[in-house]
């Protein structure tokens, strides 16, 4: 066997173990997103089968299916912002670290309290145990609270026919310290909105419900 031949199989033989390597950070990763380990396998199954299509080209003027590039690590991590820190590891410095907060208001009026309740109740039927109902939902706010629980906390629950949404508003600001909720009492409505003497407001969104679209063909023409 020439020296070519022990390159080119010795060549085949790396793609196959960064093949490997790439799959088994994949599965550990379990689907998070940017992971640096993935990263890292991904840059050498793409240049282990750079190589080795270079290889083959130059020894029998073959190719392979793969149209891959070679990939500079270091370049594609600070062009791209690819992996955790790095592809050595390590978390490049930040001379400039912040806390971003984004503050949320939205307003709904209800149509029927009655339907409210009801749509809060079956959420609350659906978390407790088989059989058991729970307590009855009896206020508005009660209701909203339900839902949104029922939702993980998400907004997006309280996005149902019940509600008619209202304006909102959401605001950006970069904070030195981030929240710490245990700092306030329960009852403590403003106080974990309320602004730091050194936060600073990056912008504001004004929220505002589109209008059905019944309402629009009322207006008059413009």
């Amino acid at each position: 066997m020439t020296d070519q031949h022990a390159d080119l199989d010795a060549a085949l033989e790396r793609v196959i173990e960064a093949a490997r390597a790439h799959l088994a950070a994949v599965k550990t990763a379990e689907g998070r997103v940017d992971d640096d380990d993935v990263w890292q396998a991904y840059v050498a199954l793409n240049n282990a089968s750079y190589e080795y299509d270079e290889r083959l080209l130059d020894a029998y003027g073959e190719v392979t299916p793969w149209d891959v590039e070679s990939i500079d690590p270091n370049e594609a991590d600070e062009r791209f912002g690819v992996g955790l820190g790095g592809v050595d590891g390590t978390e490049a410095a930040d001379p400039h670290p912040a806390v971003l907060s984004v503050r949320q208001r939205r307003d709904f009026q209800v149509p029927s309290v009655g339907a409210l309740l009801r749509v809060a109740q079956a959420a609350r039927r659906a978390g407790m145990p088989e059989g058991d109902e729970g307590d009855p939902v009896e206020t508005v706010g009660e209701a909203v609270l339900e839902l949104l629980q029922a939702g993980d906390g998400s907004l997006a629950a309280l996005d149902i026919p019940e509600l008619d949404p209202l304006d909102g508003v959401v605001m950006v600001s970069e904070v030195d310290t981030a929240l710490d909720v245990a700092a306030f009492p329960d009852d403590d409505g403003d106080g974990p909105f309320r602004p730091g003497p050194t936060d600073r407001l990056v912008g504001r969104l004004d929220e505002h419900p589109f209008l059905p679209e019944d309402d629009h063909e009322d207006e008059p023409a413009r």
